[in-house]
């Protein structure tokens, strides 16, 4: 099974290089080193979550992990300074204890070290997501319309709100993929529990 799923990955990967390459675009060869750390790093996590799924303080220190990484590569992708990394980080943080507040007070999920694990790197990797698109919009759209902001410069606007309507588009525009995955679930997009749960009966049906 590891095996063939290895090869059905090496085949993804290969294709994607190929159009990439064939098309032109640059850093063609992405996908390649992504995979390859992806596979490194969830086979590491496999490993070490076996030891530490049922230790509280062990998963905190898990999460707290994710959550780094997670700002490291929001921080980067989006071209934010380190040294307004924690704004960063601020900002995913508030997301993150939130969503983990309602999600296990309302008792829709049991807070235990397993579930607060799984609903914590989902919640986390989403995050993750959203801000970089928001910083990487945030970037684009303030030079699109620089001469907008200028404009709210010069009547004498502080420098907040002389960006504040780019700093709302862009952070729709984040939204987007989140929202449209969210409106298709069921239809398009099938969560991964969902499926987890599918393939689990699968096999207890051919058991």
């Amino acid at each position: 099974m590891f095996l063939r799923s290895s090869v059905g990955v090496l085949l993804l990967g290969g294709v994607a290089v190929g159009v990439l390459l064939g098309a032109g675009v640059q850093r063609w060869w992405s996908p390649a080193p992504a995979l390859l750390r992806a596979g490194v790093q969830l086979t590491a996590l496999s490993l070490v979550l076996s030891g530490i799924i049922a230790e509280p303080w062990w998963v905190a220190g898990a999460l707290a992990v994710m959550f780094l990484a997670a700002v490291g590569v929001s921080t980067r992708r989006a071209g934010v300074p380190l040294a307004e990394m924690w704004r960063t980080a601020a900002a995913m943080a508030a997301g993150v204890s939130l969503a983990g507040v309602v999600v296990f007070s309302s008792g829709a999920v049991e807070l235990t070290p397993r579930y607060a694990l799984a609903v914590g790197a989902m919640v986390v990797g989403n995050a993750m997501t959203v801000a970089t698109l928001a910083g990487r919009q945030f970037a684009q759209a303030r030079l699109d319309r620089w001469s907008e902001v200028e404009a709210w410069l010069a009547l004498g606007a502080s420098p907040r709100r002389a960006v504040l309507d780019v700093a709302r588009i862009a952070v729709h525009d984040a939204l987007i993929p989140a929202l449209d995955q969210t409106r298709t679930t069921g239809l398009v997009v099938l969560p991964g529990a969902f499926v987890g749960a599918i393939f689990g009966e699968i096999g207890r049906a051919h058991v």
